[in-house]
């Protein structure tokens, strides 16, 4: 089967999706883009989702798992908007959501399950429906598949550039597409920050066969963030597949394993760089862990030094204190000998089995300060192993959340 490559596009570059942006007037900052719409045009939509594990879901989040279940698993849009969490809202939120999906499937002229509703923004705060219904009509009149690279942008709160990957296959010469967008920056750990993933295809694929790779794919990727330890209320991935390429991804046979590498790769690249705009963030870190008795026991450990403000103050200040991962990772939970851990940053060993290795102050300290680095714990306890991504913890993370409202 052929590899995937990045190509450069957005989120209607999937054959038989448009997509559009406006403002809306939900954020403060007049003339930001806060509205978008991701439309599929294919009856026959399979679609997928994992939503957060937070009790206190969101409205959207809610409606959204709703629609899904009843169409079983065949959507036709997503309407999003920025600003506004739609969170903590009670019965009006949840009736916004409904009437802001009854609004969209009026205008595309399909059913209302098959319209999902996502929100980010501020918790608490009512969202004015009449500020999204107005503008729908020219929402909908802007659809494109030709240029849709502002709806990145309109999903965006404190992130400071939008992400997006786009990934090209080709098999017996027809081409087929996986798109993703996605928005993060604070209160990302998420558990399926708020962490919003919108993903196209033009691949024909089954729902429940599409939700089984979805829920793969995000375990070992926006399962494996960590920017504050804050889980949101409105973490959602979402997943439409066209089926407009004619190519047909079938189980048991070389198309799954092929378009599985396409969705993990792509699901991959959008974690690592949620992880890398952590809010006030400079530095991408990548944890490894290895050696571990089992790989329950590599994620914990993984997790602990990801979440610890300890080990992200440090590496921020670029102080290689290994104490403090040793610490995080004695605290994980998971079994293992302390006196045979080895730990290092990126070549440089900072302790073998348990003890200070004499390594130069200044030489990883270095290693501490470059934009991107990898923090190797090997356990010796078996053959377990994780990957997590996170990011160091500065002055600004603090300075952005304490107005986060105002």
């Amino acid at each position: 089967m052929a590899n995937w490559r990045q190509i450069n596009g957005h989120i209607a570059t999937p054959a038989g999706f448009r997509a559009a942006a406006l403002a809306a007037g939900i954020k403060k900052a007049k003339g930001a883009l806060d509205l978008a719409l991701i439309v599929s045009d294919s009856d026959d939509t399979s679609t997928a989702g994992t939503f957060t594990t937070n009790l206190a879901s969101a409205a959207p989040v809610q409606l959204s798992k709703a629609h899904l279940a009843k169409s079983q698993g065949c959507a036709r849009a997503i309407i999003v908007n920025s600003g506004n969490a739609n969170a903590a809202t009670g019965r009006a939120g949840l009736e916004t959501a409904r009437k802001t999906a009854k609004a969209v499937a009026s205008l595309l002229k399909v059913p209302l399950e098959q319209v999902l509703v996502a929100s980010t923004g501020v918790i608490g705060v009512p969202l004015q429906l009449e500020r999204i219904t107005r503008k729908l009509p020219g929402l909908v009149s802007e659809l494109t598949d030709y240029d849709a690279a502002e709806v990145a942008r309109a999903i965006m709160t404190t992130d400071t550039y939008p992400k997006c990957c786009v990934l090209r296959s080709e098999i017996a010469g027809t081409a087929v597409h996986l798109a993703g967008i996605a928005k993060g920056a604070g209160m990302i750990h998420p558990r399926m920050a708020t962490m919003l993933s919108f993903i196209t295809t033009d691949a024909s694929i089954k729902p429940r066969m599409l939700q089984n790779m979805l829920a793969e794919a995000v375990e070992g990727s926006f399962n494996r963030i960590s920017v504050d330890g804050d889980t949101s209320t409105n973490d959602t991935v979402l997943v439409l597949a066209s089926g407009a390429s004619g190519i047909a991804v079938r189980p048991g046979n070389r198309t799954r394993r092929w378009f599985m590498d396409g969705l993990t790769q792509l699901t991959e690249r959008m974690a690592k760089m949620i992880a890398r705009d952590g809010e006030g963030a400079k530095k991408l870190v990548t944890i490894e862990v290895s050696g571990a008795r089992t790989p329950f026991d590599a994620e914990r450990v993984a997790r602990a030094i990801a979440n610890s403000p300890l080990v992200k103050t440090a590496i921020a200040g670029s102080d290689p204190n290994w104490g403090r991962i040793i610490c995080a990772a004695g605290y994980s939970g998971a079994r293992f000998n302390p006196d045979r851990v080895d730990i290092r940053v990126n070549d440089l060993y900072l302790c073998r089995k348990g003890l200070d290795t004499g390594f130069d102050e200044a030489s990883a300290s270095r290693e501490f300060d470059r934009k991107e680095l990898t923090l190797h714990i090997h356990l010796h306890a078996g053959s377990g192993r994780a990957r997590f991504w996170t990011c160091d913890l500065t002055h600004d993370y603090i300075t952005i959340n304490a107005s986060y409202r105002t």
